[in-house]
């Protein structure tokens, strides 16, 4: 019976509880009040949030703008390379082309009797001199002929005296000798005076023939290879000769140019003769300086080339017949040229260009237009001052806008910077 009194006090309580909850809820402070007071303070920190996007925005957009070049200069490292200055300076205008050495004159040496050749009288490969004796035929044969031929003159001379003599005899009996002996006797001293005339004319035949058994060297030059042994018999009619001389000082050199040359060349030979140099085609060494003789009436329409021959005083022997070799023909010289190492010019899809170097040590792709290359210089006749600094080798590692530096390297090597 104990738990009826207790049962009963919950209940109380139970019925109690919700009139203390509304005692406490009239005695605490109303709570709507502090929802517009939130939404306020959400709209400022929107307020303020928006404001600082705005200010970052126009600061961006206000700020200097930029280049992708720029900002890969900057961040890039400097890239090494050799760099060179642009000069002026006077340059010789070359044409190249490719030669042929050959003698200056080329005479096969052959006999003009036939009979056995008794004597040869140089050495393979002898520098000799017109009128040298190179070999001698068996004289005996042409001596006997001479002396025949002289023999039969001094006979018709006795017999034309003779007659002379009775000429005058005939003359000298005036009335007892006939019209008729007299002209007779004058006809047959006619016929003996152009009986000695042939007379000397076989003796002068003979002389020739005589004289054509010592072969001498119609011209200075050097022999080649004997092509007749001593103690052979030798006619006028052998194709291959005795011996084979050319002349080597001075020399000569057939080479060509391409056709569209043919103007400038005529027009600087008007001036006076053009300066050429024969150059080694294996290491380029030059071998000799001379001038151009002619140029051929011609164009080769084969090749649309043009053929010239130059003459070398060859005082060294440097050139020989039948040596190839490069030409190089001293058209004119470029006064005041602006030049840049050949190496500093390169290639592009546009055309040439170079690489120059600003004062802030950044490059820029410079388009240039060049005259004139060789010898490892080029000419540029527009886009390039005198003075500018370029880049000379380095320049596939480049790009627009990159900085560079000279290379230690190249500045200790000879020509670097």
């Amino acid at each position: 019976m104990a738990s009826l009194p207790q049962r009963s006090k919950r209940v109380a309580d139970d019925r109690l509880t919700p009139v203390a909850d509304e005692a406490a809820l009239q005695t605490q402070p109303d709570a709507t009040p502090h929802r517009p007071r939130r939404s306020l303070i959400w709209a400022l920190a929107a307020l303020i949030v928006i404001g600082v996007g705005a200010a970052a925005w126009y600061a961006l957009r206000s700020a200097p703008k930029t280049s992708p070049a720029t900002a890969t200069a900057s961040a890039a490292p400097a890239v090494p390379v050799t760099l060179g200055v642009s000069e002026v300076k006077s340059v010789p205008v070359y044409l190249v082309g490719l030669g042929t050495v050959q003698a200056f004159n080329t005479v096969v040496v052959k006999v003009r009797v036939d009979g056995q050749l008794d004597k040869v009288d140089f050495t393979e490969g002898q520098d000799v001199k017109a009128g040298d004796v190179l070999a001698q035929i068996d004289p005996r044969p042409f001596q006997a002929a001479l002396d025949q031929a002289k023999a039969t003159k001094a006979k018709d001379e006795a017999q034309l005296e003779n007659a002379k003599l009775d000429l005058n005899r005939f003359k000298n009996l005036h009335d007892f000798a006939t019209q008729q002996s007299v002209d007779t006797q004058t006809a047959l001293v006619h016929q003996l005076e152009a009986t000695v005339q042939g007379d000397q004319a076989a003796i002068d035949s003979a002389q020739v023939q005589l004289d054509y058994t010592t072969i001498k060297a119609p011209i200075s030059g050097r022999t080649g290879i004997r092509l007749v042994d001593q103690g052979n018999i030798v006619h006028a009619t052998d194709p291959n000769g005795l011996v084979v001389i050319t002349q080597l000082q001075p020399i000569s050199v057939i080479f060509t140019l391409p056709e569209h040359n043919l103007r400038a060349v005529s027009r600087e030979m008007q001036a006076g003769p053009l300066q050429v140099y024969a150059q080694a085609r294996s290491d380029g060494r030059r071998l000799d300086e001379g001038t151009v003789a002619l140029v051929d009436n011609q164009i080769d329409q084969t090749t649309g080339s043009i053929k010239l021959k130059a003459t070398f005083p060859n005082e060294n022997h440097a050139l020989w017949p039948g040596q190839f070799v490069n030409i190089e023909v001293l058209l004119r010289t470029l006064q005041e040229a602006v030049t840049v190492p050949g190496t500093a010019v390169q290639r592009g899809p546009d055309g040439m260009y170079v690489y120059v170097v600003k004062p802030d040590s950044t490059v820029a792709m410079v388009p240039v237009i060049v005259g004139q290359m060789s010898q490892g210089t080029a000419v540029v006749e527009k886009g390039l001052d005198a003075g500018t600094k370029i880049v000379v080798a380095g320049q596939y590692r480049l790009a627009p806008g990159l900085r560079v530096v000279p290379d230690p390297a190249a500045a200790r090597a000879p020509g670097g910077s």
